[in-house]
């Protein structure tokens, strides 16, 4: 494989006439992905330790979210009929199409309701980042605001893209509402669109009505699109339901990415809906689960949703109570969806740990935990911890991170005296 570069490349003193795309190597230093593998890499394999890795945010293989039987026979019933074994469109084939907006249409006003060609089919919510991102990136100057936190992939596409990433900040104290004043201040006549991801991974929160109203306001002020990220809109177990962006397409244009990854729990599946008219470069999903998709629309239970939520608000109150064996980590706001805590990490409690990146790496080094630190997700000294899984698992994830916590941490002698030197 030749190496990235603006160099020729040069093997056995032959010079050949390629080389490498130094902007694949940009994106690939920002994609949580690769974070991941390194980090795994760090674990200590001689510890005998299992190595509890729940931080990709996939919860299937744990028994209590499992997804339900009618999917899994729905893809089964496609296989066998043998009228999935061709090539599919590139959007989708109508009937997934069909029944993606029929579906989507239970919950939108009259005047945003979709037509099957509003919707399109991609392989994975990350396959239809790559789509929309490319598709907005044709003016050299155009730049795109991203949230902070936020998702690394939305990221890394932008650097691919050559696509300028701006950011917006969420205010932890307003319940992670989006700071809309600094947005418009870092805006200006090049921003073709903002990112919005609802309900919120890694925040863990669920927008209102009222801010997305306002969020629509201020993007048609800008002149800009919507994209709304709303791949755990079926992950919502707190107070406050959620509300889909596509409610207030009459105020702005407004592209929706939404999956059966998180809410049916089988990210292996890779289907996703990216609602907009103009797309047409995509390889073609699969056609065994697009053949599936009505079925598992139609059939799946409320009460498969109901198990799943029950179980991920049972592991969202664990985790947010053993979190206080772990002094240095603070959790602003329980989580209200999405499947992660994401907790402020104080790092003048412990002895020789210097940022985020550092605390995950001796904690997986050490304990053959894998968090994820904030810094790869746009906010230094935060860290990512996946919760769902089953409780046993959550109790050794929190053991281990209580005893990483009191092997670091500064104990009171030296704390006592730093206090001291700092009033001399």
């Amino acid at each position: 494989m030749a190496r990235n570069g603006n160099d020729n490349c040069n093997v056995n003193g032959s010079v050949w006439g390629f080389k490498g795309n130094i902007a694949t190597s940009d994106a690939a230093a920002v994609a949580l992905r690769k974070l991941v593998f390194k980090m795994f890499k760090n674990c200590n394999l001689n510890s005998r330790k299992s190595i509890l890795a729940p931080s990709p945010g996939d919860p299937s293989a744990s028994l209590s979210f499992r997804t339900c039987t009618q999917a899994e026979e729905a893809v089964a019933a496609a296989a066998r009929s043998g009228m999935a074994n061709s090539y599919a469109p590139s959007p989708g084939i109508l009937k997934a199409r069909r029944a993606v907006a029929d579906y989507l249409n239970g919950e939108l006003p009259a005047k945003a309701k979709l037509r099957a060609e509003d919707v399109y089919i991609t392989g994975g919510c990350n396959q239809a980042i790559e789509i929309v991102i490319d598709s907005i990136a044709g003016n050299p100057s155009a730049n795109i605001m991203l949230p902070r936190p936020g998702y690394p992939h939305y990221d890394a596409r932008a650097v691919y893209s050559r696509l300028e990433i701006r950011k917006y900040d969420l205010l932890p104290e307003r319940d992670w509402e989006i700071d809309l004043d600094a947005l418009e201040a870092a805006a200006d006549e090049n921003t073709v669109a903002m990112v919005l991801i609802n309900p919120n991974n890694p925040c863990g929160n669920v927008y209102t009505y009222d801010h997305l109203n306002k969020v629509a306001e201020m993007a048609r002020k800008l002149g800009i699109m919507v994209i709304s990220d709303e791949a755990y809109n079926r992950v919502v177990f707190g107070d406050r339901p959620f509300i889909p962006m596509g409610m207030f397409a009459s105020i702005a244009p407004v592209i929706t990415l939404g999956s059966i990854s998180k809410g049916w729990v089988v990210p292996g599946w890779r289907v996703i809906q990216a609602i907009e008219d103009c797309l047409d470069l995509t390889p073609q999903p699969s056609l065994i689960l697009q053949e599936a998709l009505p079925d598992i629309l139609e059939k799946t239970p409320k009460e498969f949703f109901d198990q799943k939520i029950k179980a991920m608000r049972v592991s969202a109150e664990l985790s947010y109570e053993r979190l206080s064996d772990t002094p240095c980590l603070f959790c602003p706001k329980k989580p209200e969806s999405c499947s992660y805590l994401w907790v402020k990490l104080d790092t003048s409690m412990l002895i020789d740990i210097k940022n985020d990146f550092d605390f995950c790496m001796k904690l997986v080094s050490e304990e053959c935990v894998l968090l994820i630190p904030g810094v790869a997700l746009g906010a230094d000294n935060w860290v990512r911890i996946s919760i769902g899984t089953d409780a046993l698992v959550l109790e050794e994830i929190f053991d281990r991170l209580k005893r990483f916590y009191n092997r670091h941490a500064i104990s009171k002698e030296v704390k006592n005296l730093s206090n001291s030197m700092g009033t001399l």
